[in-house]
């Protein structure tokens, strides 16, 4: 029988096809290079290294949710944002963030199903009858659909707040613990524009401008951490914390250009959320471990090699 994470990626296949050297999910984006220069408010609440001393390089890579490459940017679609550190030891951590506040399953079982269920999802306005008996079941789902059928086309990928869907554990210099959620927010603003004038802009007007943009200067985001409080679900990417939770900003990612030396020939570049460093670890969220084994199902489909250590 399949495991968990191949059924997750054949689930993914069945509702946007199978595009041979694609990711089977985020499949349109394209890489940018920049620093990340932490604040003394994040470096007090991890011993991690990225957030200690000078600014670390990065690499981001900004994209469309669906799994088709070929998808216009005029897509109904969440956006998603991966952010790779480069620590001064030499090993890397990762973050990896969505356009949307929340997931739509807890566990990969439920994931599985909401995908089969919910076929090509980004062109549903109706849903159909395999959809709604899902949710009828998982009502713990609705949040997130009703916050991606309310997505309007970004204006840029620069003008996107981005979320972390899970909680991460934060371990200071004193052992001390805190669960955080994070979040990307744009020294831009968000900004959204009609659906008319997405598509008057082209198939890949996300790309084209964020390129432009990158000519005129660095683009900027701000990594804002919300705290959990005692109770607060970590192990529930369906479930919001209330708002009221204490946000830090932890430091700032400045963008300065594309990044054209990465994903040539046989290169293969992988932004994994369970990829952590000392200070930060993974909370007990079920949905975490099926990502990273999905990504290497994904990396082996689409290189035909298996996933090399580090990748």
């Amino acid at each position: 029988m399949p495991s968990l994470a191949e059924q997750a990626v054949d689930a993914l296949g069945e509702s946007f096809g199978r595009h041979e050297g694609h990711r089977a999910a985020h499949a349109k984006g394209l890489l940018c290079r920049g620093t990340f220069s932490a604040t003394p408010e994040g470096a007090a609440l991890t011993r991690a290294l990225h957030l200690q001393g000078p600014p670390v390089e990065v690499t981001t890579r900004f994209s469309n949710g669906s799994g088709d490459p070929g998808s216009p940017d005029y897509a109904q679609d969440a956006r998603g944002m991966a952010t790779k550190f480069y620590l001064p030891d030499g090993s890397r951590t990762d973050i990896v963030a969505l356009t949307l506040p929340r997931f739509f399953a807890r566990t990969p079982e439920d994931f599985i199903a909401f995908t089969r269920a919910g076929k090509r999802l980004p062109v549903i306005n109706q849903p159909g009858p395999r959809l709604l008996l899902h949710l009828a079941r998982h009502r713990e789902a609705l949040p997130a659909l009703r916050a991606f059928l309310a997505l309007k086309p970004p204006a840029s990928y620069a003008s996107c707040r981005y979320n972390g869907i899970h909680a991460f554990k934060w371990v200071d210099s004193s052992d001390g613990e805190r669960y955080v959620r994070y979040s990307w927010l744009p020294e831009a603003g968000e900004a959204t524009i009609s659906g008319g004038e997405a598509k008057e802009a082209g198939p890949s007007y996300l790309s084209e401008e964020i390129a432009e943009r990158l000519g005129r200067g660095p683009v900027r985001f701000v990594l804002q951490l919300q705290l959990a409080e005692p109770g607060d679900p970590t192990a529930d990417s369906t479930a919001a914390w209330p708002a009221d939770r204490e946000t830090v900003a932890a430091g700032t990612l400045e963008l300065t250009g594309l990044e054209e030396g990465r994903e040539t020939g046989d290169d293969v570049l992988v932004f994994d959320p369970t990829r952590v460093t000392d200070g930060i670890e993974l909370s007990d969220d079920p949905i975490l471990p099926l990502r990273s084994q999905a990504y290497s199902v994904s990396i082996e489909r689409r290189s035909g090699v298996a996933r090399a250590p580090g990748l």
